[in-house]
């Protein structure tokens, strides 16, 4: 049974992260090794890494927002994330494809909810492609809409979860 452990990320995860990123999103919905980097620096107490014996197999990474608009591009930069904001916005759930099929997004999630509740959070927003919808929704997520964004090219579903 492997060693599972959650943390928070420190700058030089940021390669680990973007290798798992690149190899779990296609084309260009992978954010770049910069972006990480900006997630990672600005705001580590919304980027949650698990580790497995030692290694990292997943993460999620998130800004927070008074006013979320799921589509701003910009904001996954942190362009206008406050982290005092009561909205948290993820952009990256993922797991190493290695590492899938073991329950590990949704140990992610779990401890990623909690994190957020204990900071005072109100919800939890996400967005999806439409096969992961269902996935979200056990785990207590509800369905909002089709999402205007276009990011990577791909069609997304906004979610939102209260807190």
């Amino acid at each position: 049974m492997p060693m599972l452990q959650f943390r928070s990320p420190v700058a030089e995860d940021a390669y680990r992260c973007h290798a798992i990123e690149t190899g779990a999103y296609e084309g260009d919905e992978a954010a770049t090794l910069e972006k990480i980097a900006t997630r990672i620096t600005q705001y580590p107490q919304g980027f949650l890494l698990l580790e497995s014996d030692g290694d990292i197999v997943g993460f999620i990474n998130s800004g927070c927002a008074h006013q979320v608009v799921m589509s701003d591009e910009a904001f996954k930069e942190l362009v206008g994330h406050d982290p005092a904001a009561p909205n948290v916005v993820i952009m990256s759930v993922v797991v190493d494809p290695a590492q899938q099929g073991k329950g590990y997004a949704r140990q992610l999630m779990q401890a990623f909810v909690a994190q957020m509740k204990a900071a005072g959070k109100q919800t939890i927003h996400l967005m999806c492609k439409a096969q992961h919808v269902p996935l979200y929704e056990k785990m207590g997520y509800r369905y909002v809409q089709p999402s205007p964004s276009e990011h990577g090219g791909m069609a997304w579903h906004e979610m939102v979860m209260a807190l």
